[in-house]
């Protein structure tokens, strides 16, 4: 029998992914498919933890100027930081009903709903069998929840981060713009910053590459993805 390449992994999922068609909220159906998705890996015995966007909410960055309003950058971002929360709250939710026990950690304390990220006791509970879901990014204005993924997955010792999207994997272009574009199925991290190519944000691709740390990118909408790019099969792109 086939055993998993990775022992412990952090999930990236960007809340565009939990709104699946819809312009904005969760899309119940995606959040369904994802907890049973993460609940088939967990019977693999891989430790899971999720680091979680909030633009299916608000997104800090493209609203600082919206509806003509001047908002600092650092309220927008704070209030994309909510947003997470919102959505972790949701995922721990679903998760739970259907048997997989969960901790949700905060970088921006709020005792009554989630405990404070520690990064010992984050450990512990992946060494216990429960999946941990980050909240709130770094806690820090002007980084992104890219940055977050790299910064945990690192402070957790993940031996990957698994970049879940809407399409299979990295491409030269849009592919859902550019019919033709180009698909790689392995890239160097320095090809994706020289690139640009949006994978995730310069710096976490900088953390990633500085302490070696593998990303798979992948299409989350297509059921049973992540257990193959768990069991080693030739999907998604691999960046390190």
């Amino acid at each position: 029998m086939r055993q998993p390449i990775y022992n412990r992994v952090v999930l990236k999922l960007s809340g565009e992914a939990l709104q699946g068609k819809g312009y904005h909220g969760i899309d119940n159906r995606i959040l369904i498919s994802i907890a049973r998705q993460i609940k088939e890996i967990r019977e693999l015995n891989v430790d899971v933890a999720i680091v979680l966007g909030g633009g299916n909410i608000f997104r800090g960055q493209e609203n600082t100027s919206m509806r003509g309003l001047d908002m600092d950058r650092s309220v927008a971002d704070y209030m994309g930081m909510l947003a997470t929360v919102i959505n972790g709250l949701a995922m721990q939710n679903v998760l739970e009903k259907i048997g997989v026990p969960t901790r949700v950690m905060t970088a921006i304390e709020m005792q009554r709903i989630a405990e404070p990220y520690i990064r010992r006791k984050a450990i512990r509970h992946l060494e216990k069998g429960r999946v941990v879901i980050f909240v709130a990014g770094t806690g820090n204005p002007y980084f992104t929840t890219d940055t977050a993924a790299a910064l945990r997955a690192m402070e957790v010792q993940a031996d990957a981060i698994l970049k879940a999207t809407k399409v299979e994997g990295v491409y030269s272009a849009d592919p859902l713009k550019i019919k033709n574009a180009k698909k790689f199925s392995r890239l160097k991290y320095i090809d994706v910053l020289k690139k640009g190519l949006k994978v995730m944000d310069a710096t976490a691709i900088s953390l990633c590459m500085d302490n070696k740390l593998p990303i798979v990118v992948f299409n989350l909408h297509r059921e049973g993805n992540i257990k193959r790019v768990l069991m080693g099969d030739n999907i998604g792109t691999v960046v390190q």
